[in-house]
């Protein structure tokens, strides 16, 4: 079963029964059975988002239009909640619904909302709820985000970074943040230390979202923060440029702990064959020899340019090696590149050419044809 189906399953019957539950236990003679019946209601033919969705209208329907008075409700939501199987990774989302609810019923009362959101994150993560109130009420939402930064809760913590993430997977695409990333930075900065791995996660996430419109931005915080050669810090750099990596920018392999200057001589690329059908594989081999008087901290990478049904290329990145080249060691490496049909990739005929990287460098390039047999 794949994870979307799993995620979907955890919102079905037993997270209706758990809301309805909690709800019983707040409000006197609340009308259970039928807001189980229609929470249940054509809830087996929806996905995972519609789920969600179909379930906050149902919440509109059974607590009070009056968004102070439900706000009331919800405040003692955690006191009450069944928190679910404690093995089971996946119960925290019947707690979705309800906090996504607030961004539905109190948009417009954006200090109740925040303050109700931040007591029920650790039901199950804000970060989808708060993002409509950072579309609308920046200003509050960023300074209220300030003061979490500093709370004892981790789950608050997050939230503070988590709910700020420019392209947050599944969440609304924070437009603004995408083009000027510039007030992220003081709130990252006030987390970047975090004592909670699962905060210092968030950070890097973000920063790694930053560095898909903004690389720039985030190779200067990176350089910034490596000055400071702490433990936290450096766990973030190296999992917050990961897409930078990729990508071969040369800036960030320095900040890794990889030479900033490469010295080698020598280079070569070879495939073994110059055709290759869809479906087999090419072996890829390099040698080159270092010309330094030093060792050297090397990664080896490739990068494939593939052709397109337009005719034109697109480049992907993979990895090869990570070396420790020694003074005047000679190297050579193989590897075998597989072509064969997988679903998140479509091939197509063509002249394909392959590009040596070593720390985000272009050494060589060597083509080859790709054939359909």
């Amino acid at each position: 079963m794949s994870e979307q189906a799993l995620m979907k399953s955890a919102i079905g019957v037993d997270a209706v029964k758990r809301i309805t539950s909690v709800l019983t236990d707040i409000i006197d003679d609340f009308p259970s059975q039928n807001f189980t019946e229609s929470a249940l209601l054509g809830l087996d033919d929806l996905e995972l988002k519609q789920r969600v969705e179909h379930l906050i209208s149902v919440l509109t329907c059974y607590l009070p239009a009056d968004f102070e008075q439900s706000a009331l409700i919800l405040f003692q939501v955690k006191q009450y909640w069944d928190w679910g199987d404690e093995e089971d990774a996946l119960s925290g989302l019947a707690a979705w619904p309800l906090i996504d609810y607030i961004a539905v019923a109190g948009i417009d009362q954006p200090s109740i909302a925040l303050a109700l959101l931040k007591e029920l994150t650790p039901l199950f993560s804000a970060e989808f709820a708060i993002r409509p109130f950072i579309e609308q009420h920046f200003e509050l939402s960023y300074h209220t985000a300030l003061l979490w930064s500093d709370d004892q809760d981790e789950h608050v913590r997050r939230l503070a970074s988590e709910g700020f993430r420019p392209r947050l997977p599944w969440g609304k695409k924070l437009q603004m943040m995408c083009d000027d990333p510039r007030v992220l930075f003081p709130l990252l900065e006030r987390l970047k230390n975090d004592r909670s791995l699962y905060v210092r996660k968030s950070v890097a996430n973000n920063l790694n979202d930053i560095s898909k419109d903004n690389p720039d931005a985030v190779i200067q915080c990176c350089q910034q923060w490596s000055r400071e050669a702490t433990p936290s810090c450096q766990w973030i750099i190296r999992h917050a440029l990961r897409s930078l990596i990729k990508q071969g920018r040369e800036e960030v392999f320095p900040l890794l702990g990889y030479s900033e200057q490469v010295h080698i001589g020598g280079v070569e690329l070879i495939v073994d064959s110059d055709t290759v059908y869809i479906g087999d594989n090419l072996t890829i081999q390099t040698h080159f020899t270092s010309t330094a008087t030093h060792d050297q901290k090397l990664v080896i990478d490739y990068k494939i340019h593939h052709v397109r049904a337009n005719g034109k290329t697109s480049a992907k990145v993979f990895k090869w090696k990570n070396v420790e080249l020694h003074a005047q060691q000679a190297i050579t490496l193989s590897k075998t590149h597989s072509f064969r049909l997988i679903t998140t990739r479509k091939y197509y005929a063509g002249r394909h050419r392959i590009e040596l990287l070593i720390n985000g460098k272009s050494y060589k390039t060597v083509e080859f044809d790709l054939l359909i047999a």
